[in-house]
């Protein structure tokens, strides 16, 4: 299984070297060293890797960056949950260092909270890389969550693809995604979920339409992965 896992990570990362010649889309200079960067979404499901972790109802999600000129950043992202023993309620705490022109890339880590009920919070570390492919910006990932008492000793891997194609002469975009997870939140076996859907910029807000599936339940506390399509409006400054 983990074989299966390397592979498919080593194929996501080699589709993003490819275009390693390609420009990236340009950026904004910086006003100063630190910038801020927030948001907040609603969502019809919050849906993580396949799974709803919201029982399929609606969720909030703000999120506050500090960035610095460097390429370092750390912020915090919230997100409300299905009812469980705790508080429904999710924060998440990250830091990580991102740079890159046409390759960009992301190391950082991220550490998942559930206040009133501290025996699901756990540390996760993760790689992306991405780049730009004409109208299309596609990227991979590699994430990691070390055996803890959290995850009942037991670790866990996901690793994933992404693209998503800018319409000509639109504000729509279509987006995709494939994820492969082993480990601790696989249940057992190897889990594998996949989304495709519509972006599309309207008035300062992205408005979104996704298919999202997966081939089995997971071993985390929320259990709700039946195939269902989620909406969402996000405004970002």
């Amino acid at each position: 299984m983990r074989n299966s896992i390397l592979k498919m990570a080593s194929i996501s990362v080699a589709m993003s070297a490819l275009t390693m010649s390609v420009p990236a889309f340009a950026q904004e200079e910086a006003a100063g060293p630190i910038t801020i960067t927030g948001g907040a979404a609603v969502v019809s499901d919050y849906r993580f890797r396949g799974v709803s972790l919201s029982d399929k109802d609606f969720a909030f999600q703000p999120y506050l960056t500090i960035n610095h000129e460097s390429g370092l950043y750390a912020g915090v992202w919230g997100s409300n949950l299905a009812e469980n023993a705790g508080d429904d309620v999710e924060v998440d705490l990250y830091v990580g260092f991102a740079g890159g022109d046409a390759v960009t890339y992301d190391i950082g880590a991220t550490y998942y909270v559930y206040p009133g009920v501290s025996s699901f919070n756990y540390v996760e570390f993760t790689g992306k890389l991405g780049t730009s492919v004409g109208l299309a910006s596609v990227g991979a990932q590699l994430s990691y969550v070390p055996s803890q008492d959290n995850t009942g000793n037991n670790d866990n891997i996901y690793v994933a693809t992404n693209a998503a194609v800018a319409i000509p002469n639109s504000p729509i975009s279509i987006v995709g995604s494939v994820g492969l997870e082993d480990g601790a939140f696989s249940g057992e076996g190897e889990k594998l979920d996949w989304s495709l859907g519509l972006t599309a910029a309207v008035a300062g807000f992205t408005v979104g339409a996704s298919y999202v599936d997966t081939n089995r339940k997971t071993s985390f506390a929320f259990k709700d992965s039946a195939a269902g399509v989620v909406f969402s409006l996000s405004y970002g400054f």
